[in-house]
């Protein structure tokens, strides 16, 4: 997987780890269940408004999510 694309899995880990659905993190990213299963297969790129509501949700820093050391 490329580097650009390390936040797919993160964000995936971090969902299934909090024990949320797709559609109850879509419901906090205001967007569809469709669109959030697009961004967890790389189909579609993390808007950054989207990524900052995930670092608040999941209280962890933006180069966490992007796999940054």
């Amino acid at each position: 997987m490329p580097v650009s694309l390390n936040y797919v899995k993160i964000i995936r880990d971090l969902r299934e780890d909090a024990d949320k659905t797709q559609q109850e993190i879509a419901d906090v990213l205001h967007t569809s269940q469709t669109m959030y299963a697009r961004y967890e297969r790389g189909a579609n790129e993390l808007p950054i408004h989207h990524l900052l509501t995930l670092c608040e949700y999941y209280n962890v820093t933006a180069d966490y999510i992007l796999g940054k050391k």
